[in-house]
């Protein structure tokens, strides 16, 4: 297993999981452990053969692991676990607060660059897929508009939101796209559209036994960076409800470019995603990263990094010789 991309996996929740199951589908990579803030013993990995350790023991593991894929929550953990781990360990992850990355670039690129270890942030398929679309569609028409739909379909970071607000027990959020602006931006049109006109966002949640349901659902609806900009709605349902109506993870969407080469063409790029399970193809995008993060760390790029500086052959197990003869 010498010759193997050793991969550590941080948290072992529905993203946790998903990067397991990526693994086994990568034949050079190996999973080195799972590491979690519960019992090691309470969790049971897809592999018996998995070493499981508790999250204290990381700094001890520095030599076992050559990147370690960071695979808790946007909101409260990945702000204080990304700066911390990047200064030991190659790192991915996919923090996925638009608004904060700027910021959350800074803060994992110090620690990264002071230890000449390379973090790569914000992978996924929004941010990350849907990132590099925005991105190469403007560059092909300058001339034109960007729209990114979300949905229709289940977010983890926006449920895992919801879920700590106080006196919520158990939570969901759908993203849906407001079909009228879809087809207007479909048809070549370039319409001027709010964040409020492209998408409503709806909750069922599960209240704490005695919880206020007005003051859950304003802290929900007034939720900066998640709901405030958003038309929300907030179902309050029952525990088994949301067991039996709300367990796939399903979600997807479309980046749509409209833009003219000549004031006679109107030129339209889409890029979709229909998603069978949200967490497991956001955990094959974090290990197709994880192997250019440990490729571009052997050439000697420190500091944190976006799905922007990464070349899309350094994604692939193939050589540049053979991804030249077969796909170009």
């Amino acid at each position: 297993m010498a010759d193997h991309i050793r991969i550590g996996i941080a948290g072992h929740g529905n993203l946790g999981r998903g990067v397991e199951a990526a693994i086994e589908k990568n034949p050079d990579m190996q999973l080195a452990g799972i590491y979690t803030r519960r019992s090691p013993e309470q969790l049971t990995p897809r592999l018996a053969s998995t070493p499981v350790f508790s999250m204290g023991v990381l700094p001890e593991h520095v030599d076992r692991i050559d990147v370690l894929i960071l695979c808790g929550g946007s909101k409260e953990d990945l702000p204080r676990q990304g700066p911390e781990l990047a200064a030991l360990f190659n790192t991915v992850d996919s923090f996925d607060t638009h608004a904060r990355i700027p910021e959350y670039f800074a803060a994992v690129d110090k620690p990264a660059r002071a230890n000449r270890k390379t973090a790569l942030i914000s992978a996924g398929w929004d941010p990350g897929m849907f990132s590099i679309n925005r991105v190469l569609s403007e560059a092909l028409l300058p001339d034109g508009e960007t729209y990114t739909f979300w949905g229709d379909g289940l977010s983890q970071g926006h449920s895992d939101a919801v879920r700590r607000v106080p006196g919520v027990a158990g939570a969901v959020q759908y993203t849906r796209p407001v079909p009228e602006a879809v087809e207007l931006v479909r048809n070549g049109a370039r319409p001027v559209l709010s964040t409020r006109e492209k998408h409503r966002r709806e909750c069922f949640v599960v209240l704490e036994e005695g919880a206020d349901a007005e003051a859950v659902r304003k802290a929900i609806v007034t939720m900066p960076d998640y709901f405030a900009d958003y038309d929300t709605t907030v179902n309050f349902i029952s525990a088994d409800e949301l067991a039996r109506d709300h367990q796939a993870m399903v979600h997807g969407g479309f980046v749509i470019r409209s833009g003219n080469t000549s004031a006679e063409n109107t030129q339209v790029v889409e890029y979709s995603l229909k998603l069978g399970s949200n967490p497991e193809f956001t955990a094959s995008v974090l290990v197709a990263y994880a192997r250019a993060v440990h490729r571009m760390h052997q050439l000697g790029q420190y500091g944190a990094i976006t799905v922007f500086d990464v070349p899309p052959g350094m994604l692939s197990p193939r050589s540049a010789e053979q991804l030249r003869a077969e796909y170009l």
